[in-house]
């Protein structure tokens, strides 16, 4: 027997979890000292729970489990809806606990019931998770918390929510626990119909000449298969170029000579011209959601004769596509591909020279817009200097973080990205602040790797606060500042629509090394672009988290000219 606080513990601990972020409150006091009758989860305690759920999302992102976290209901409830959200936008498997008031005096007026009888907890996560529910029993608890871990790790992934009831938490459960086969949840899916049909592109017709531009653009499901390697892999063996979408930024190393960098939202000149400019004959989209920015504003047409588009969700494949596709796991639908490779070799190797001219002709082209600001000595700081100079004294291995705002596209763009989980960034719902306590989920996941965040000062205004977490536990996070004392992408819009728009989208000029110095961090202004460089290394030397204040000029524009170009071209009803 044992009570219902160590059920969950014990649960999680046997799917490898190794942390568990929370907020403390009256509603999951069991779990105070459940935690301390343990030692396999480390508990973090977060400023706010918002920022819990975000060190959870940020720990499922780096650490390729999921991460959990733990609030009361009601009000500390009701402060994680967005990071919830985030996950779910994002496809990031989070799973959230909350207490509530026992079973047996819902409704009757207990301080803060937020149970199905009164605001009713579950009722508001419902719409934006894969399960949300309450253990209306603790005889129930064991099942329905099995049940919400399925629905967790089944992918495509997303967050799920329970409602755990005082008694709950305090009743002694009989049953034990078993960790869940891997085999139901990492199954490999692929429709070979489909994968078969799909091989006849590469063919070619039975009278005409096989394809030899043939281009990848690879979406998160490559990170969330774990198909980084097949990749990588394919590509080598027959020299085809490789796009990501900015969520997938890293998960094909983007100094490799096939790499085409991002395409879409803050992407190079390469992926532009390989996918847009003269489109190949054949597009292989792994795993994209194909959102807005994933296709260039829509720009990416994807044509039954010329694309193969392979994704676990069907919708993703029929809203964009106006032929079939591959429904299935884009890892399968690789090694499908690689043990196929006798099949494929006579075509492929009588287009190997076209194709290799072709990307070579692309590559011998500038692949960055306005790449001299990399080097940029202007006072206030270019944006572009800071990330550049970031990058040359972070590890190679290292784990870069980006916010929301202007510099997310600075950073999209300069920054360079060689493995999976290396480059997150929360691209889809994308909430200001994200990244800082996210960062903290981060570096509890991979506790021997360098992580560092690119934040803005409009961030800080929202989430500023989580630096004392990573302070709290001696975290080594560097938060780099991009202080323009604006919310950037807002004002270079605003600011043109007159005065009063210019100074509502203005910041006053904090000094957010002092700010971090306060919380327990050590903390640097750079004022000047030649101080850069030892700061970072100073930051990346010393001990415990470090903030950089990086006094930016908020009149940079974003390196987003293609993008420009085809959100200026877009017409719904062509």
């Amino acid at each position: 027997m044992q009570l219902g606080t160590d059920f969950i513990l014990h649960a999680l601990a046997s799917e490898d979890i190794d942390h568990l972020f929370m907020v403390p409150g009256g509603l999951v006091d069991p779990f105070l000292p459940a935690l301390g009758r343990q030692t396999a989860l480390a508990p973090i305690v977060a400023a706010q729970e918002g920022g819990a759920v975000y060190m959870a999302d940020g720990y499922a992102r780096a650490s390729g489990k999921f991460g959990a976290a733990l609030c009361i209901g009601g009000p500390g409830f009701t402060n994680t809806v967005t990071a919830v959200a985030t996950a779910q936008t994002d496809g990031s498997p989070v799973l959230l606990l909350s207490g509530e008031v026992s079973t047996l005096i819902e409704g009757l007026g207990m301080f803060q019931d937020a149970s199905p009888q009164t605001i009713d907890d579950v009722s508001i996560m419902k719409p934006i998770v894969r399960y949300s529910s309450s253990i209306d029993n603790p005889r129930n608890l064991p099942h329905l918390f099995r049940h919400a871990l399925l629905q967790l790790r089944t992918r495509p992934s997303g967050p799920v929510h329970l409602s755990l009831p005082i008694d709950s938490q305090t009743d002694e459960i009989s049953a034990s626990y078993a960790r869940i086969d891997p085999a139901l949840v990492d199954s490999a899916p692929l429709s070979l119909a489909a994968a078969t049909s799909a091989l006849q592109h590469f063919l070619g017709p039975s009278c005409g000449k096989p394809p030899a531009k043939i281009a990848i653009l690879a979406g998160a499901g490559v990170e969330h298969a774990h198909a980084a390697r097949a990749l990588k892999q394919f590509a080598e063996l027959w020299q085809i170029p490789v796009a990501t979408t900015l969520r997938a930024k890293g998960v094909f190393p983007e100094d490799h000579p096939l790499s085409l960098g991002v395409f879409g939202y803050a992407g190079t000149h390469h992926s532009r011209m390989a996918l847009l400019d003269a489109p190949p004959d054949l597009l292989i989209v792994l795993a994209s959601g194909l959102n807005e920015r994933d296709t260039m504003h829509w720009s990416l047409q994807l044509k039954p004769n010329a694309a193969i588009c392979v994704n676990l969700a069907p919708a993703s494949i029929g809203m964009h596509s106006e032929g079939g596709g591959v429904v299935g796991d884009c890892g399968a639908f690789l090694t499908y591909l690689l043990d196929r490779s006798d099949e494929l070799g006579p075509p492929m190797q009588a287009t190997l020279a076209e194709r290799s001219g072709w990307v070579s002709d692309i590559r011998s082209k500038p692949r960055l817009q306005d790449v001299e600001n990399c080097a940029s000595d202007a006072v206030p700081i270019h944006p572009a200097r800071a990330i550049s100079e970031l990058r040359r004294v972070f590890p190679r291995d290292g784990i870069l973080l980006v916010d929301s705002g202007a510099h997310r596209a600075f950073a999209g763009h300069y920054w360079e990205a060689y493995e999976p989980r290396t480059y997150i960034s929360a691209t889809n719902l994308g909430p200001m602040g994200w990244a800082i306590p996210a960062a903290i989920g981060v570096q509890c996941a991979q506790p021997q790797r360098r992580v560092a965040i690119i934040t803005g000062d409009g961030c800080m205004h929202m989430n500023g606060i989580e630096v004392s977490t990573a302070a709290r536990y001696k975290l080594p996070i560097v938060f780099v500042v991009i202080n323009n004392a604006a919310l950037g992408n807002v004002w270079l819009r605003a600011h043109k629509l007159g005065p009063v728009p210019d100074e509502l989208t203005r910041l006053p000029d904090h000094d957010w090394a002092g700010f971090a110095r306060a919380l327990g961090c050590r903390g640097e202004t750079v004022d000047e672009p030649a101080g850069l460089a030892g700061a970072f290394e100073r930051a990346l030397n010393g001990d415990g988290p470090c903030l950089i204040d990086v006094k930016a000029d908020k009149t940079a524009a974003t390196p987003v000219g293609d993008w420009a170009s085809a959100l200026a071209a877009y017409s719904y009803h062509e």
